[in-house]
């Protein structure tokens, strides 16, 4: 969990993922000699901030954004979205522009939204404060989607064999990385399946406690006959989960589905409350089942 509060406090909303690469790219080559197997690691000017892993010979990729959402500020203080966050006044917000730190309150009247700050150069982004709260059954904080994401693409690499981890960009906030990414896994691997890394929603049908969620749709509707082979292989893995049927929400994976390569995706995640808040809340046992199946699946598939 250590790992996953430094995860959720780095500053990168969509556009300035380059800061948690940074931090990807030290983890990895600080940790990549006690994994089971090392990985080719890419990334560079062709991949802008993204990185792809490659394990020996991948039949599957998992797919994990690193951006999240938060606020652009416009003139005289005034702030814009960055992606879909929760904005409620009182919000606490943090970030750095030319004059130092930024620690201030999200002010929102007549339907605007403000800081109440020192002035505050024009396109600086701001996220919310991570106040990382650990129980013995919830973590709740800033940013789980979709650090946690990340967080379990990195506990599968340790003991990962075949397959690929890219981690993306942009998602929050329209896309735009994956179709070069499907592109780099499809032409130089000819991998043509994915998992995508990510974090669903509490709903009416999707609870707490009862395991990581297979999606079966939400905006985007995966080929079914690849969600039924997922699910067959989780019924047989016995690791809890649970079924996800919804009509809003995306991923990474409506981007590949857009993408002119024929690769299929499954997104499959722990379910949290309070989505695109201060205080998203994920159960420790929903945790531990996505890492487990995933880690089933990347065998198996």
């Amino acid at each position: 969990m250590e790992l996953l509060k430094k995860l959720c406090q780095i500053h990168a909303p969509s556009g300035e993922e380059f800061i948690l690469k940074e931090f990807l790219l030290d983890y990895i080559e600080s940790n990549k000699k006690s994994w089971k197997h090392e990985p080719k690691i890419f990334h560079g000017t062709e991949f802008q901030d993204c990185i792809v892993l490659v394990f020996g010979k991948p039949r599957t990729a998992i797919f994990s954004h690193m951006d999240s959402i938060g606020f652009t500020v416009r003139y005289n203080n005034q702030v814009v979205k960055i992606g879909g966050p929760v904005c409620q006044d009182g919000i606490r917000l943090v970030g750095k522009d030319s004059n130092g730190e930024i620690d201030t309150i999200l002010k929102v009247e007549d339907g605007k939204m403000f800081v109440d700050f020192r002035p505050i150069d024009p396109g600086t982004s701001l996220t919310f404060y991570c106040d990382f709260q650990l129980t013995d059954e919830f973590v709740k904080t800033c940013y789980l989607d979709n650090r946690l994401g990340v967080w379990n693409a990195l506990q599968v690499a340790k003991n990962l064999e075949d397959g690929i981890i890219c981690f993306s960009s942009w998602e929050e906030h329209g896309g735009g990385s994956v179709g070069y990414l499907s592109k780099f896994i499809y032409e130089n691997y000819n991998v043509n399946q994915a998992l995508i890394s990510d974090i669903t929603w509490i709903t009416e049908g999707v609870v707490h406690n009862k395991g990581v969620a297979i999606s079966m749709r939400d905006s985007g509707i995966p080929r079914r006959k690849y969600v039924n082979k997922i699910i067959s292989l989780a019924k047989q893995s016995n690791i809890p989960f649970q079924i996800e049927v919804e009509n809003a929400g995306g991923s990474d994976g409506n981007e590949i589905q857009k993408s002119p390569y024929p690769i299929d995706w499954c997104f499959i995640g722990a379910p949290e409350e309070n989505v695109h808040s201060p205080s998203e809340t994920v159960h420790l046992n929903d945790i531990k089942s996505m890492v487990q199946l995933y880690q089933y699946l990347m065998v198996n598939l």
